[in-house]
Parts: structure tokens; sequence; C-alpha cells
């Protein structure tokens, strides 16, 4: 059977499969009590993580500042093969993760997990460095390159090149559940995040009775209003314009984006920070002492004290890699196009991603709504802490919006509009970036001639998200991306030996600064 006729099998049984089995299997590795205490997606990432982390020797924190340099472009050859220099390299892979991750997924970790989710999501991102550094690095020693020159490259073709033709059946797996994955994970919620987020901004200025933001049943368990299929159709054409141009494109408009939309972020939440400095030292110290004692619901919770602090784990971990993808498989698709005969280099030069994406925005995130007091909105509060608490329950970017509208009152009183502005950058970057990713796995699976379809369907997903259920999205969403972890954490373990080779050979060459 050819690569395309088995790409379509494939293909087909894994979408049956996932429509009418995956969140309830996938559910089954995510929660707990499942086959073991510790759900087995824990395991899985956190266990190959440690094991990539201990092998290659802290790659993390030994090769930290030689990342710096790759990416400040001192070795940067115009001359290498690749599409993409360090930069747009690392900036396309950080716009797919830089996303509503940063901004809603942390706040809803947060809002059932409560604070000591936060440190879940920094272990992942400190272990998932590692498997960032693996990850990419295999990917550009094994990737290929197109009729038209274009790089081709991710765990489809290191599992192929790298374990050998007898594997491709789980490359081919691999590849299947990426595509469904980009319309999930990187489209869909991305696009019913935002859409819910200029939803309220126009709710807020005209009033839920408007014609624009009256919500007509559809079904009995679905409504939709005039607003957001607006929303839709806005996200999706803008989306469509940058998709259409490839990833050159994709790379060019990537690389001012995600500097500038993270550069906002930063300076108002510093701001907020700044602002209540005091509460800083006790934001910490909820985060730590919640990640190991998290307190029982109201009443006892049935299980111990031991499933409460599974909860707030899980929450973290599934939300951190959510957040920077470490171990997901979805960079590697992107820093494969890194213009470079070194592998090496653009592992070293991914491996700074989840240290900027969680350690740095997602810490800014939760510190921000734990400094300003609004995580007293969120489940985990209500249950746990304050029963009689009287406030609305907010989660997702809501809850984000608040913290800022509430952080930058005595500066100006629409700190919440840095969120929409936050979330409306944050998304189309993100969505734009896995399009990318859905691209490549598509022409591995059934050829370069069905990209121009992908692109189709990809771009209505756009405009399906921003009208859908954010429950309905987030569980396939987290289905797809557990799934499309698996096969790629296989090959991160089977190459290791290889890997170590190269990081060997690697650092026994002398670094001459390019000119």
């Amino acid at each position: 059977m050819s690569k395309k006729n088995g790409g379509i099998l494939f293909f087909g049984i894994i979408a049956l499969f996932l429509y009418a089995f995956g969140v309830k299997f996938f559910e089954a590795i995510w929660s707990f009590p499942s086959f073991s205490l510790v759900p087995l997606m824990v395991i899985a990432l956190l266990g190959t993580g440690i094991f990539t982390t201990f092998y290659l020797g802290f790659p993390q924190i030994k090769y930290f500042k030689h990342g710096i340099r790759v990416t400040r472009g001192l070795y940067d050859n115009p001359d290498e093969a690749g599409d993409l220099n360090h930069f747009q390299a690392l900036t396309t892979a950080l716009s797919a993760t830089v996303g509503i991750g940063n901004i809603a997924g942390v706040a809803t970790a947060m809002y059932y997990g409560g604070p000591g989710a936060l440190f879940w999501m920094w272990v992942t991102a400190f272990f998932g460095s590692a498997l960032k550094y693996a990850e990419c690095t295999l990917a550009v020693e094994f990737r290929d390159f197109d009729k038209h020159g274009m790089t081709a490259g991710g765990p489809m073709y290191t599992i192929e090149k790298g374990l050998g033709i007898k594997w491709r059946w789980l490359a081919i797996i691999f590849a299947c559940f990426a595509v469904i994955c980009s319309f999930a994970t990187g489209n869909a919620i991305q696009s019913f995040t935002l859409s819910d987020q200029l939803y309220s901004e126009v709710s807020q200025i005209v009033g839920n009775d408007h014609f624009l933001t009256t919500k007509h049943a559809i079904t009995e368990s679905y409504n939709l209003s005039i607003q957001q299929v607006i929303n839709g159709i806005f996200i999706a054409s803008i989306a469509g314009l940058v998709i259409i141009g490839g990833i050159k494109r994709i790379g060019n408009v990537t690389s001012y984006l995600a500097p500038f939309m993270a550069a906002i972020y930063f300076i108002a939440a510093l701001f907020i920070l700044l602002a209540n400095i005091n509460e800083v030292p006790a934001s910490f110290g909820k985060i730590l002492s919640m990640a190991f004692n998290p307190p029982a619901a109201v009443g006892g919770v049935a299980g111990g004290t031991l499933l409460v602090i599974m909860n707030t784990m899980l929450w973290g971990v599934k939300r951190g890699l959510y957040s920077n993808e470490a171990g997901q498989g979805s960079a590697p698709i992107a820093h494969s196009t890194a213009k470079t005969e070194y592998p090496v280099r653009e592992g070293v030069v991914a491996l700074l991603e989840p240290f900027i994406d969680t350690i740095i925005i997602c810490t800014l995130t939760g510190l921000t709504i734990l400094v300003t007091g609004t995580w007293h909105h969120t489940e985990f509060y209500l249950t746990r802490i304050d029963p009689s608490f009287a406030g609305e329950m907010l989660n997702g970017s809501l809850l984000t919006s608040l913290a800022f509208k509430n952080g930058l009152s005595w500066l100006f009183p629409f700190g919440d509009k840095i969120i929409t502005l936050g979330v409306l950058l944050f998304a189309i970057s993100t969505v734009i970036s896995w399009s990318f990713y859905g691209d490549r796995a598509t022409e591995y699976l059934f050829g370069d001639t069905a990209i121009p379809i992908y692109r189709s369907f990809y771009i209505l997903f756009v405009f399906i998200g921003a009208i859908a259920s954010l429950e309905a999205i987030w569980a396939f969403g987290d289905a797809a991306l557990g799934f499309m972890t698996f096969p790629n954490l296989i090959s991160i373990i089977l190459l290791s030996g290889v890997l170590k080779k190269m990081t060997k050979e690697y650092f026994e060459l002398e670094h001459k600064v390019y000119k």
C-alpha cells in the first residue's frame, strides 16, 4: 500500500474512532482514578521529559545561553538550506504556543485546580524544555525537502527516516492526529476564545438585547447571535490572507507579531505586579503551598488529600502542555524550516520556548489573577476556600480580563481592553502558525495537491470555532492533542542514543560567529 493510500485509510479510521470514542477514551488517560493513581498522560509527558533531561545532562540549563546566542543571529548563514532563519523559526513556533493558553489556559487551570496548578505548569515547562530540544533537533536532522525545495519536517519524518520504513504506520498515525489537532487545538479553540471576547466587548457597549448580540435558539441546547457570525467572518478573513501565502509569509508576519504582542502583554502585567508588589511574595506562597497541599472542598473530598493534589497537578500539566506544546510534536514542524546545517543549533533555540511561554508569560498571567484577588471568582475558591463568596464565576479569558481591569484601574479604566487586544493577536498568530503544521502533515499524508483543500477547510473551521461550544471544543482538542503526543514521545525515546551522539559532536565543534 502506498503512503498516500495508507494515509487516506488511516485518516478515515482515526477520524471515525476519535469522533465515536476519542474523548471518552482520552478522559481515561487524563483523569483519575484510571489505570493508575497518576494519569497516564502525566506519566508519559513528565516521564519522558525527566528521562531526556537526565540522559542528555540537563540541556535546558547547559545550553540555554548558547540558544540565546543562536537566536540573536550570531551564527546565521543565509546560504544554508532551509526556509527561515533561527529567529523566524522560533517566533513561528512561539506564535503557535504563545496564544490563548497563556490567557485563557492559565485561568482555566486556576479555575479548577487553584493557584497550585501554576507550579505544575512550571514543572511541565522545565522538563518540557528538554523535550523541545530533543524533538526539534531530531526534526531538523531527519527533515526532507519537497519538489519545490521547501522544507518538510516534523515527527512524521523523524519516525519514518529515523526509525525506518517499518515504522511508517506510526508516522502516519501522528500525521493524522496532527491534521485533526490543527482544526481543534490550533484553530477552533483560538477562534472561539477570540469570538467570545469580542462578543463580550460589544455586549458591554450595546447590551445583550441588541439585534447584534441577542442569541437566537438554533436548537434546544444551542444559541447563536449575529455578532458571533460577524466575528467568525472577521477572524477567518484575517487568518486566510496570511495562510494562503505559505510559510515565508507566515514567518515574516510572526517575526513581527510575536515580539509585539508579547511586549504589550509583558509591560501591562508588569505594571499590575509593581502596583501590587506587596502581594507578590504571598502569591508565590499560595502557588507553592497549594501545589502540594491544596485545601479540600468544604465538606470533604471522597478519596482523600492525594486525589485533591492530583486534581491540581492534572490541570497544571494539561494546560502546561496546551500552553508550551512540549512533547506534542507540533513545534518540530516549524523548527525543521530553519536555515542551518546543524540540527542541534536549532534544538537549542527550541528549548527557549517553554521558558518564554510558560515560565515568563503564563506566570505573569497567574500572578495578576492572584495579586488582584480575581482568583476568588473561580470554582476552586468557591468550593475549597469560601463557599459564601457571592461574586460571579469567571473562567478563561474573562477571568484574566477582570484581573487586568482591576489591576490597572489606578492607571486607566480600560485594562481589560489589553486582554481583548492580547486575545486578538495571540489567537490569530496561533491560528496562522498551526495552519502550517496542518499543511505539512497533510502533504505527508496525501501529497501537495491536497494542501489547497486543507487550507479551505482550515479557514472554514476558523469560522465554525467562532460560533461553537467551548466545552465541546476543549474536550475534542484535548483528545486530539494527547493522541498525537504518544508517537512523538516514542520516537524521542527510541532515538535518544542518536540524539546524545549528535549533541556531543556539535558541542565539540568551534562555533565561529558568521559574518
